[in-house]
């Protein structure tokens, strides 16, 4: 992963100060101090040219001067550095958003460069140390001549002083959805995720901002690494739920193991299903609780995150997806109990693919990790075909930012799963003992044809697993709640990391599936 300080840290910094600002079409409030760069043709076939002749060269790291001061930016030293918010980009009416740039310091030293678009022209924003205050003495002398910056973010109307919007290091970029929290990240590409050399993080070069009109904005970023070159363009909704609709040209430099397509970020330590590792106060602490994924065929799949003992990736093989997502479905203060990171607010992200993907994969990647200042979740669409040097590729998508998947099945979901020792609650310890391996999975579910209906003995939990054997499955509704709640115990004498056992669970009533899917990855538990 690119250098950083802790996650946490990091979400403190793009939600605390901010940079640039500037007002107008192209706007006039900097220029008393630094002017614009000169007009120049822009279009995106333009900057479509410029990514497909990157990639006909060999790959050049940009240059990054002053990267011995810009390592001595750490997070204490970025607290003191704050934007001018009366200089933000569009920041007067009739523009609904104002867009501030981030400075660059330890963790985002590469300089990217940011143009404002208007009437098929672009005009460069210059880097310029009095657009900035800051809290050391001396620093801004010595920044004097930088480069570039780290990126921008969108902040809501005043007299909120919030964003909405953030792209930061890599090809990196969020928002905090109609919650007003941030949380899981999305990238412009991933590139050879969880393979045996080390992952390549392609960067933003250079975005193009056009002004912000009525609930959105455009923008357009030309991207860059060792692997490949591309263009994107971005129209971003603020609304509820956030939407993002991308469209990406790829140019390939050389062979790609593994193409990470619309990739998302996240992370989850512990939560319901693995409870043996909190040693934390806190009950839970994730950003995501599962992968949601409607596949091409039609079927409704969740399945449920764990953190590994080892790197583990699992692939869904699909035709033409029809969307996945890493979604955080619990939405219970009491279940998390923190008033400071607020787990139970951080969003959703749903991929709605537009158009044919054809034949590949949803792959998920899941790291394991001991604390909260990691992400260690990847979830991303790979094709099938060989993605090869010389070749191009394009996709188009959008990201939903909420606080649930947009697209709603018609059945009943999954809200819970528990796990826990096998047999009937209540057993004496020499009778638990005497059981064999085992263990036992608790699913609620809950909306769909099962909102309203009675409680009733007639319902299936339909339990498949790939080895072992199920036993004591069955189905009822929780008492007092409309959530029904299948239950099986598994016995199995191996479920190691290096042969875990699938298991598939259902509802249905006769012949009617009433329920998505649950997928889990069974692993026999560990000590901390």
């Amino acid at each position: 992963m690119p250098l950083r300080s802790t996650r946490r840290d990091l979400l403190k910094f793009m939600g605390a100060g901010g940079l640039l600002a500037l007002a107008g079409l192209f706007p006039t409030g900097v220029l008393a101090r630094a002017k614009l760069g000169p007009r120049r043709p822009f279009s995106l076939e333009m900057l479509r040219e410029q990514a497909r002749a990157l990639a006909a060269r060999p790959y050049a790291p940009p240059p990054i001067s002053d990267a011995e001061l810009l390592y001595s930016i750490d997070f204490d030293t970025i607290q003191k550095i704050r934007f001018r918010p009366e200089q933000a980009l569009w920041s007067d009416p009739p523009s609904p958003f104002g867009v501030q740039l981030f400075h660059p310091h330890r963790f985002a030293q590469k300089p990217v460069r940011i143009y404002l678009v208007q009437a098929g022209e672009a005009r460069e924003v210059p880097f310029s140390t009095d657009l900035f205050e800051y809290g050391t003495p001396g620093l801004a002398k010595k920044l004097a001549h930088h480069g570039g910056f780290a990126g921008f973010r969108v902040m809501d109307p005043a007299p909120a002083r919030t964003d909405w919007l953030a792209f930061q290091g890599a090809s990196y970029f969020r928002s905090c959805g109609p919650s007003g929290q941030y949380g899981l990240s999305a990238r412009g590409i991933a590139v050879d995720t969880a393979m045996p050399r080390p992952e390549e993080f392609p960067d933003f070069i250079a975005f193009y901002l056009e002004q912000p009109v009525g609930d959105s904005i455009t923008l357009y970023a030309l991207l860059d690494g060792p692997s490949l070159s591309g263009v994107y363009r971005f129209v971003c909704r603020r609304a509820d739920p956030v939407v993002t609709e991308v469209h990406a040209e790829l140019f390939i430099r050389q062979d790609i193991g593994r193409l990470g397509v619309a990739p998302l970020t996240s992370m989850f330590w512990y939560g319901e299903n693995n409870r043996q590792r909190a040693v934390d106060w806190r009950p839970e602490i994730h950003d995501s609780d599962g992968l949601a994924l409607w596949t091409g065929a039609g079927e409704r799949l969740w399945r449920v995150i764990e953190n590994p003992a080892l790197v583990k990736t699992s692939s869904f093989v699909d035709f033409n997806p029809r969307g996945f997502g890493l979604s955080q479905r619990d939405r219970d203060f009491d279940n998390y109990q923190d008033d400071g990171a607020f787990y139970d607010r951080r969003p959703s992200v749903w991929v709605e693919p537009l158009g044919e993907w054809g034949e590949g994969a949803v792959q998920l990647v899941e790291i394991p990790t001991d604390d909260e200042i990691h992400d260690n979740l990847v979830a991303y669409w790979t094709p099938k075909e060989p993605v090869r040097a010389g070749a191009s590729w394009t996709f188009d998508y959008r990201l939903y930012w909420g606080n649930d998947e947009p697209l709603l099945p018609p059945v009943a979901r999954v809200r819970h799963t528990w796990k826990g020792r096998p047999g009937i609650a209540g057993l004496a310890a020499s009778q638990v003992a005497a059981l064999p391996p085992g263990v036992k999975f608790v699913i609620d579910f809950a909306g769909g044809p099962l909102a309203g209906l009675e409680q009733r003995f007639d319902l299936e939990a339909v339990v498949t697993a790939s080895r072992g054997r199920i036993d004591n499955s069955h189905v009822l509704k929780v008492v007092g709640t409309d959530r029904w709640r299948a239950a099986f115990d598994l016995y199995v004498d191996d479920a190691s990391a290096d042969n875990p056992v699938e298991l598939r669970c259902y509802v249905r009533l006769g012949e009617k599936v009433l329920t998505e899917t649950w997928l889990y990855q069974y692993i026999a538990a560990r000590t901390c």
